[in-house]
């Protein structure tokens, strides 16, 4: 029982490190996080499997672009860990927010699958919502990253 606790809490440290890394642009960080032939997988989007993942997160390397998360609930059984978070994607000063559910499997320790689950209407909202806000000059405001 105890090892299975310890395998739990270590995959959920792995997603909750992931998340971390992203939020402060340490891109680096967070693909090591991830398997080499990852699939991250988008509801209604084509999967990104590999090297393509990484080639996408590295937009978070760019000045005007970057990323944020509240984790509002976070479980694991043994190598599958599951969140209910809120996503934040900042393009300058626009921050739009979303509810994500997510899925992620591991394997030795690294993210094999990344399977998010979202609402277009929940998106489309959260860009309508920041794009009043930064309308308003209030889109640049940083909440701090909660990942934990």
């Amino acid at each position: 029982m105890s090892e299975e606790l310890d395998l739990q809490q270590d995959s959920i440290t792995t997603v909750r490190e992931f998340f971390a890394a992203l939020g402060l642009g340490a891109v680096d960080e967070a693909l090591e996080l991830l398997a080499p032939d990852a699939v991250w997988r988008n509801t209604s989007l084509p999967d990104m499997r590999g090297a393509m993942v990484g080639r996408v997160l590295r937009g978070l390397e760019r000045p005007w672009l970057g990323f944020d998360v509240r984790i509002h609930h976070i479980a694991a059984d043994r190598d599958v860990v599951l969140t209910d978070r809120t996503d934040i994607l900042i393009f300058g000063p626009l921050r739009v927010e979303f509810w994500v559910a997510g899925t992620f499997e591991l394997r030795d320790g690294r993210i094999t699958l990344w399977h998010d689950h979202f609402s277009w209407e929940n998106l489309l909202r959260g860009v309508a919502v920041g794009a009043a806000r930064a309308a308003l000059g209030r889109g640049r405001q940083r909440q701090e990253c909660s990942t934990k």
